[in-house]
């Protein structure tokens, strides 16, 4: 295989996988892919940091998948009932919902069995889910944390376990967590974190978890990437309004993104949107799932091109055709800008983001500043 990989073809992959690629017309690997996979591939644990949109999700499952077909492939199939042999851990319902779906592009020529258990299902549901015989679990960590308390899942055949959007499951109980899960595998079990930032709850967690795994960063990590625009306005005497008006009559190619702080914030902010005759989606902690969920898809399917949102949908959300994000509030820390801005200008593809600056909001525009004037890492 080539030192630096600068297609799949050149990945050692079996056959299945390389068929799946190509016809879906996956050419280029990204450069996390080109770093990361040669590695997972070889049997190593790996930390990935990258920014988002860098195609973190298939650096790891084709390496997943790559690994437990080889092994059904050399007469090692897997038997036992919920007993998976890969699990992903996630942080959100809708991120494991993604993630699924990057699985199941791929699970059709390799005849691998994905399944899930996240966040916002009924005990039943999720019993239902994990019955029979699967390869891959995408779990959110607390509802994987109960199955295994009642022992309905059996983590004792894992041969990789994956930690996807680190940075965003860190509340206090998070770290004893993940330290229950991988406990719960065996000790010879591949690792792998993926992130696209690194708060000092991720260097502990790598501290304590990682310390035998390669670390690897994109040269674009811990700041924008090169395809997006970004455009200050800046707002005098907290008239955002006028401002917001005038963006919304210019055209944009994909739908807008736009992000308040609170959910006092964005509920104000939906009903100046549809004062002004502009239909919109909400999308903010504290509401009705399924009304979440419908007003997701109503956006992803462009039904609606407005969604309003506080820093949840910051949190790994895919949305492809987000040609616009606007920070109506933007954030007091630079993770979480990046995060909110990684929505659009995904996979290279072009996009914008607005930012709306008030004098309080000089020191993040500094920070922003300075990471992208910070030397890129090799």
């Amino acid at each position: 295989m080539a030192t630096s990989p600068s297609a799949f073809t050149d990945f050692d992959l079996i056959a299945s996988l390389q068929a799946s690629l190509k016809e879906q017309g996956f050419v280029t690997p990204t450069e996390i892919q080109r770093r990361t996979l040669p590695l997972l591939l070889s049997g190593r644990s790996v930390v990935g940091v990258a920014e988002t949109g860098g195609g973190k999700t298939l650096a790891y499952v084709l390496p997943v998948l790559n690994a437990l077909k080889s092994l059904e492939d050399g007469g090692q199939p897997v038997a036992g009932d919920a007993r998976p042999r890969a699990v992903v851990i996630v942080p959100t319902r809708e991120l494991g919902e993604q993630v699924t779906k990057v699985f199941k592009r791929f699970t059709h020529t390799t005849r691998l069995r994905v399944r899930s258990l996240l966040g916002g299902t009924t005990m039943e549901v999720a019993r239902r889910n994990i019955h029979g015989v699967f390869e891959v679990l995408v779990a959110t960590p607390g509802r994987l944390l109960k199955l295994l308390d009642r022992e309905l899942v059996d983590l004792g055949d894992v041969r990789v376990l994956v930690f996807d959007e680190v940075d965003q499951m860190l509340d206090p109980g998070f770290l004893p967590d993940a330290e229950r899960i991988v406990g719960a595998c065996p000790g010879e079990r591949q690792l792998a974190l993926f992130s696209a930032t690194v708060p000092p709850a991720v260097q502990d967690l790598i501290g304590r978890l990682f310390a035998d795994a390669v670390v690897l960063r994109s040269e674009g990590s811990h700041r924008v990437v090169p395809s997006l625009t970004t455009v200050n306005r800046t707002v005098v005497g907290g008239k955002r309004h006028p401002i917001l008006r005038t963006l919304l009559a210019e055209k944009v190619t994909g739908g807008t993104l736009i992000f308040a702080n609170t959910r006092k914030q964005c509920d104000q902010l939906v009903e100046d949107l549809r004062e002004m005759g502009r239909e919109c989606a909400v999308y903010r902690g504290e509401m009705d799932k399924i009304e979440r969920r419908a007003n997701l898809k109503a956006f992803r399917d462009g039904t609606v091109d407005l969604l309003v949102s506080t820093d949840l949908a910051a949190r790994g959300l895919d949305v492809e055709h987000v040609g616009r994000v606007i920070n109506y509030h933007l954030p007091e820390e630079l993770d979480a800008y990046l995060h909110r801005v990684g929505r659009t200008a995904r996979a290279g593809r072009p996009g914008v983001v607005i930012n709306l600056v008030t004098e309080r909001d000089q020191g993040l525009m500094e920070k922003i500043e300075r990471a992208a004037a910070a030397p890129r890492r090799g």
